[in-house]
């Protein structure tokens, strides 16, 4: 694949001009009576008109056709890509399935995990999507990926967040609100240095907000290679229920909290108050380690899509019934009590 150059900087404003039409751009305004090389001008806004300033996302392309310029659309999915969240009573189960989500698209508030898998060019075809921004977390093999704002490749451990309708009439742009992608090596880990776990969200790279404040619609969250260093404290991840829908990935290696079964390009959906944790194996050996500073997952990126929406699995997922692991839940069989109700437990940190 070509070398590409990108533009640095998470939500800056920027601008692009093909180099074939030098001042494509127009200078001075967005929206001139006739834009140079008589392109046409389109705006595209990702918040409301009403947004405060420094909060309003929007860029302006510069088009040889504007996007309204298409034939009808067609439908390529058959039936894989839906938004009806009722074809399947909920499922309490914990296990490995693909495609799920939640919400409504007619007002703008959900979310939907698609599984996906490519092995050719789409030439001059493009998929536009209309119900919100896709984020793409690739887990084998690069993607070249053509945007109305230029062209990315995005391997395994960075992921890229794309708005795409028609990338082949657009000449030049600017703006902040813009395609970006992400090495997930650079995130900064942050963890506890004491005892116990800091709350889950030192993990969040990204979130959609919802209406509540502090709630997400979506948080992506990721769990890479760390140290360990908390004393006095169980420390893979713990037994919990959650008011919250929790989708988990692996890109690669093995997860720190189920090393057997769960596979790169495997997810599993833990739907909201289903407990989960450990496997039996895990909590074992983690409940017996010398706690001595230690490297946590190296080799390894798990990440999970955590929403306040009770994420359903579609019929089409369900479908599937090779991919799907019916003996997930047999990791925590060999649990045993260490129950002894005649001595003292050991006294927790003081």
């Amino acid at each position: 694949m070509a070398t590409l150059q990108y533009i640095s900087g998470f939500g800056n404003e920027c601008a692009s001009e093909d180099p074939r039409c030098p001042g494509a751009l127009p200078e001075g305004q967005n929206n001139p009576q006739v834009c140079p090389y008589n392109l046409y001008a389109e705006q595209l806004s990702g918040s409301a008109f009403t947004c405060p300033r420094s909060t309003n996302k929007r860029s302006w392309l510069y088009r040889i056709l504007p996007s309204v310029s298409h034939k009808p659309f067609e439908s390529t999915d058959q039936g894989h890509v839906t938004n009806n969240w009722d074809e399947v009573d909920p499922d309490p189960n914990q296990g490995l399935h693909t495609l799920c989500g939640a919400g409504d698209i007619r007002s703008n508030n959900g979310l939907a995990v698609h599984i996906f898998l490519c092995n050719t060019s789409m030439g001059d075809r493009c998929f536009y999507n209309s119900d919100g921004d896709f984020l793409i977390v690739p887990q084998k093999g690069k993607l070249l990926i053509y945007t109305e704002f230029g062209k990315m490749i995005v391997q395994p451990n960075e992921i890229c967040v794309i708005q795409n309708v028609s990338p082949f009439n657009v000449v030049a742009w600017h703006g902040n609100y813009t395609p970006y992608k992400y090495n997930l090596e650079n995130f900064m880990v942050i963890n506890a240095v004491a005892y116990d776990h800091a709350d889950p969200s030192i993990f969040t790279v990204l979130t959609a907000k919802s209406l509540r404040p502090g709630v997400a619609i979506a948080d992506f969250v990721i769990f890479p290679p760390r140290w360990g260093v908390a004393d006095k404290t169980f420390r893979p991840p713990y037994y919990h229920r959650n008011c919250m829908s929790e989708f988990m990935g692996l890109i690669k290696g093995h997860y720190e909290a189920k090393e057997g079964g769960f596979l790169p390009g495997g997810g599993s959906l833990h739907s909201t108050m289903t407990p989960h944790g450990p496997d039996a194996e895990c909590f074992e050996k983690a409940s017996k380690a010398k706690l001595v500073p230690e490297r946590i997952a190296d080799g390894t990126m798990a990440f999970m899509f955590e929403s306040s929406l009770s994420m359903a699995v579609t019929k089409w997922g369900l479908k599937t019934s090779h991919c799907l692991d019916d003996n997930y839940y047999k990791c925590w069989e060999p649990l045993k009590s260490h129950f002894t109700p005649n001595s003292r437990s050991p006294a927790g940190p003081k």
